[in-house]
């Protein structure tokens, strides 16, 4: 009999272009390309190589994404178009034909082609269909199916603050769990198209047997996967949580939760996608990216499930020294320039100011951004007891930007980010805005030494093209002398492995996910290393922020004074990513997804 292999890696996130860093598009992305690189070095088997498929949302035009406020448009430009014969091209006709929508292109990665299908569904509340005899709007039949199926009350899930996003959620699965049924019963549909039982016996001998594997990232798509495991589709499921519902909305008290065995949820958990996220008991088998995870999953879910860490895309072995000269120039210079140019003519020497980042999504007391602005007041003492001793020239500035905004923005004032009036502001922008001025960090006290470090609230998506920097995130991860992540509920921080992908000494807190990983990394240097991990569970606060400000302390010290030693920091973080890669965690993934054993 022939056979055919599938792996589809879905998410609400995945698209051909990722629009902010170290969401879970990268992840998709990662894995998808890393499947392709396992194929193309021949680790994967060629002859029963699985076909690569990556699902997610299609957002055509503005107004159209869930999220008004983000208002992602899917760009497909990049890709090559799907010619219109085939398996696949069928089945996709097939989902036309019942209101489903899809736009579907391809990448080849290696010699290995890359399928994207982008699913739109803000319209099945115009699209008819009938459901038990009754006449109704695709988008109604979905709810009206999920609730015979699972018990899923939309009528009461649509009604809550966030109910489009619910909503969005359940079309996206429905419409994914639809493409997949069709694909898996393809060949038992080509037989019944013949009366003769011989002919359509060897219609469906001429037809490859469809082995599909599922694999979705995060609550968003979960509804998929319950949907075929209800509707008897027999293929394998995985479902991988980067962090729960309920853990998100405890934040740093989640910690204490799982010390104490408390499965209670806080207020804020949005219980619709929470309904969603538990139903990843249906899969086959649960991921969790990191160990607080798994025990939230646990904890809140009463679901088992097992360790499958993120990773990162790192192929060369060589650091591109240059590449973050010219970018940390480009930062010093824009900096030194837009000081100039704000601040009366009071011009900073370029190559005394001293960049260091942090970037997260913008949840303050999560990421830890209080903990970090108290760090910078500390390290500001610090700077100026050095310069006044004359260990540091007097020159020197520090300038931390806190990258982290709603969403992207088009209305960005001249001189940003260092000129930032409050009404670009929007949301929880204006209050960590509040808490820099409050304590003294803002960028005015820079010039004449009121202040030797700053804090520059940078509240957009950083790209080539965003008004400000204009640098694509690893040129700014480059350019930075450090990172750091002081996070109190971080599930596993894949902006630290991004840093180091860039070779950029990062510190991050002892809760983020990946900090075990740190007690294997190779050691360049004596001491304090490349990436400096800061207790921020076990010890006092005052005394995790004055490590947060003595590890900054450590990598300014190195980097004006032992360039050497500063050069090998650096290689120890790239160390860290290039160990960290994808290879281990995509060979569990396809041995959970297809049953095969990676050696």
């Amino acid at each position: 009999m022939l056979e055919s292999k599938c792996i589809i890696i879905a998410g609400e996130e995945a698209g051909p272009k990722s629009n902010k860093m170290g969401g879970i598009w990268n992840v998709i992305d990662a894995e998808a390309k890393s499947l392709a690189s396992l194929i193309s070095k021949g680790i994967i088997d060629e002859k029963t190589a699985p076909s690569i498929i990556v699902a997610g949302p299609y957002y055509g035009h503005s107004g159209s994404d869930w999220n008004k406020g983000l208002n992602r448009i899917t760009d497909m430009s990049e890709l090559e178009e799907m010619e219109p014969e085939g398996e696949l091209f069928e089945t996709l006709e097939e989902l036309k034909r019942k209101g489903i929508e899809v736009f579907a292109g391809f990448e080849v990665v290696k010699g290995v082609k890359i399928v994207h299908l982008m699913f739109k569904t803000d319209d099945f509340c115009r699209v008819s269909r009938e459901y038990k005899g009754q006449e109704m709007c695709l988008a109604s039949m979905i709810k009206a199916e999920a609730f015979d199926l699972i018990g899923l009350d939309s009528m009461t899930y649509e009604s809550m603050g966030n109910g489009m996003e619910y909503t969005h959620y359940l079309n996206l699965s429905y419409a994914i769990s639809e493409f997949v049924k069709a694909l898996v019963t393809a060949r038992e549909k080509s037989s019944e198209e013949y009366e003769d039982e011989a002919i359509s016996e060897f219609a469906a001998s001429l037809m490859p047997a469809m082995h599909v594997s599922l694999h979705c990232h995060e609550f968003g798509a979960f509804y998929a996967l319950a949907r075929l495991k209800k509707l008897g589709i027999s293929i394998k499921t995985v479902a991988t949580y980067h962090a729960t519902l309920p853990g998100r909305s405890s934040g740093h008290r989640s910690i204490q939760k799982i010390r104490d065995n408390d499965s209670s949820w806080d207020k804020g958990v949005p219980v619709n996608h929470a309904k969603l996220e538990s139903l990843s008991a249906y899969a086959d088998v649960v991921t969790a990216v990191g160990d607080s995870t798994r025990k939230e999953i646990k904890l809140f879910y009463g679901i088992d499930s097992i360790i499958v860490r993120n990773g990162i895309d790192k192929d060369d072995d060589e650091i591109d020294w240059e590449k973050k000269i010219e970018c940390r120039k480009k930062i010093q210079e824009f900096l030194s320039e837009k000081i100039n140019q704000v601040y009366d003519n009071k011009k900073l020497p370029a190559d005394r100011i001293i960049p260091i980042f942090s970037i997260s999504r913008i949840e303050i007391e999560n990421k830890g951004y209080p903990d970090l602005l108290d760090a910078l007041v500390i390290l500001d003492r610090m700077v100026k007891t050095e310069i006044d001793a004359g260990h540091l020239d007097e020159n020197y500035r520090v300038i931390c930007f806190l990258i982290a905004a709603q969403g992207p923005k088009t209305n960005l004032p001249e001189n940003f980010p260092i000129n930032l009036p409050e009404e670009v502001l929007v949301g929880e922008e204006i209050r960590l805005q509040q808490m820099i001025k409050a304590r003294g960090l803002e960028c005015s006290k820079i010039p004449d030494g009121t202040r030797h470090v700053s804090a520059v609230l940078y509240p957009q998506w950083i790209s080539d093209h965003d008004g400000g920097l204009n640098m694509r995130p690893d040129e700014f991860m480059a350019g930075c002398i450090a990172g750091i992540f002081p996070s109190k509920y971080e599930p596993f921080l894949l902006t630290g492995l991004e840093a180091g992908k860039e070779s950029t000494p990062s510190i991050v807190s002892k809760i983020c996910g990946f900090s075990d990983a740190l007690k294997t990394l190779k050691r360049l240097v004596m001491g304090m290393g490349g990436v400096i991990v800061v207790d921020n569970i076990n010890i006092p606060y005052l005394e995790s922020i004055a490590d947060y400000a003595l590890a900054m302390d450590y990598f300014i010290d190195t980097y004006t004074d032992d360039k050497v030693k500063y050069n090998l920091l650096c290689q120890e973080a790239n160390l860290l990513a290039r160990d960290m890669n994808w290879e281990v965690p995509i060979k569990t993934y396809y041995e959970l997804l297809t049953g095969t054993r990676m050696e």
